[in-house]
């Protein structure tokens, strides 16, 4: 009695469970039919470098740590100077008190102040003459050196900026009264534990398929590979994106309560930290001279440092490359940019990877990270169009080694001592695939690390939304 033979349908759409399916094939090798279908057993890298990892390599430093906590301390400021400073009442006998807020100031006897209103359109200098009026220690008096009519500003004015430039005193007179303790602010981040893993039957170890892939040991056709190499690529970009990407979770916050032990959960990530501690342009992206005037002037008051990196989505690359076209004539023989000599006969080379502007120099480089599409490059809320990041080592006192280090102004740090490295651990276990620690017939490929980034002198950095 002939036997009849049922062919299911055929799917075109792989699987995505992680096993040597049916449904990953192409055709459904009936050995009945006659004809052999032409097969082409490369693996299309349709969507090209997939991975986007990248940026921390170029731009920061790793470095061991054995403790839940890295802290370390930067430079304040120099010099006094307070902002929103208002009036307390007008000029009398060439004297004014002024109030700096909620904190108390800094001031002392005889220093000479320079005020300055964008209200009243008008700068004055004098000399403190009193440093706590009536007991307010957020308040202070001056004496103005000029005598002309209408010295003085406006009261109410609630925008005056004051710094200190100097001092005077009387011949024989005592010295200054009080001195200024060094400023210094102290940051701390905590490392992350950060996990992935890989599984595979030992039965599905042993099949072989017909689709030739590319994994990190080399080209194979046994499809478990493919599948340990792309989680191994997944977890490389995951090290990454938590660096840029995690918060610190708030008290009593859900992410809080689902840990539910008493302790800080998350970490600073380079958005956060800029975004803190930074600069942030809100409201697209500069696309004009005026606006990076507007960043080179919000640099000069921070560490003005003159080299920096824009890692930047393909809108704002392409801003910046039109910005500097269009600083550039357009001749009879063609159009010229910078050092390019263009001519009808060859290409024309609208691209740009930097520029200077002032005493700053801008290196451009787009970040796959904030164009693909399963990433930052697919979101509308809360879009990041790219970040300022300045270039080389800044001066720190590091707490662990006790001593002011050069460190660069990114770097991550990794849990480690004499017995542990949490850099990247990556180790096997079950009973197949060459482990045998386990009864359990399958492998069982586990990757681990505990990192953070340390995000140092973030009042140079730049983030733009």
């Amino acid at each position: 009695m002939a036997g009849s033979i049922t062919s299911g349908s055929v799917s075109l759409t792989p699987s995505a469970v992680k096993a040597t399916l049916s449904s990953n094939y192409i055709s459904t090798f009936d050995l009945l039919d006659q004809y052999l279908p032409d097969l082409d057993e490369k693996e299309f890298a349709r969507y090209g470098e997939r991975t986007i990892s990248g940026f921390l390599s170029k731009m920061s430093a790793e470095l061991p740590s054995n403790s839940d906590l890295i802290r370390w301390s930067e430079e304040g400021r120099l010099h006094t100077k307070y902002e929103n400073v208002s009036t307390t009442g007008a000029v009398s006998s060439g004297t004014q008190t002024f109030d700096i807020g909620a904190s108390n100031h800094n001031f002392r006897l005889n220093e000479t102040v320079l005020l300055s209103s964008a209200s009243d359109n008008k700068a004055e200098k004098a000399i403190v003459t009193a440093i706590a009026p009536g007991g307010d220690a957020t308040q202070f008096t001056v004496a103005y050196y000029s005598a002309a009519v209408g010295v003085g500003f406006t009261n109410p004015t609630t925008d005056i900026k004051v710094f200190v430039y100097g001092s005077e005193f009387k011949k024989g007179e005592s010295g200054m009264q009080g001195s200024l303790e060094a400023e210094t602010e102290v940051f701390q981040v905590k490392p992350v534990i950060i996990k992935d893993t890989f599984s595979i039957s030992g039965s599905d170890m042993a099949q072989i398929g017909w689709i030739e892939v590319e994994t990190d040991m080399g080209l194979s056709y046994l499809w478990y590979l493919k599948s340990k190499s792309d989680t191994r690529k997944r977890f490389d970009d995951k090290l990454e994106m938590m660096m840029i990407e995690h918060v610190n979770a708030d008290a009593s916050s859900g992410a809080d309560t689902y840990f539910g032990a008493t302790g800080t959960w998350g970490t600073t990530g380079l958005f956060e930290a800029i975004e803190d501690r930074g600069n942030v342009w809100s409201g697209g992206t500069p696309s004009t001279l005026a606006d990076f005037d507007d960043i080179l002037e919000q640099l000069d008051g921070q560490g003005s440092i003159a080299e920096n990196t824009l890692f930047i989505n393909r809108a704002f690359s392409l801003a910046i490359d039109d910005m500097l076209a269009a600083q550039n004539s357009y001749g009879v023989g063609g159009t010229s940019y910078g050092l390019f000599d263009n001519n009808e006969k060859m290409a024309l080379n609208l691209g740009f990877t930097g520029f200077r502007r002032g005493s700053y120099d801008f290196y451009k480089t787009d970040w796959k990270y904030l164009n693909d599409a399963t990433t930052r490059g697919g979101l509308v809320g809360g879009k990041v169009n790219g970040v300022l990041v300045p270039a080389g080592t800044t001066n720190v006192y590091d707490e662990v080694m006790g001593k002011r280090v050069a460190r660069p102004f990114l770097h991550v740090r990794y849990r480690a001592s004499e017995t542990e490295n949490r850099k990247y651990k990556n180790w096997i276990t079950g009973g197949a695939g060459g482990a045998t620690n386990s009864d359990v017939d399958a492998m069982y490929c586990n990757f681990l690390s505990e990192r953070a980034l340390c995000t140092l002198g973030a009042n140079n950095f730049f983030i733009f939304k």
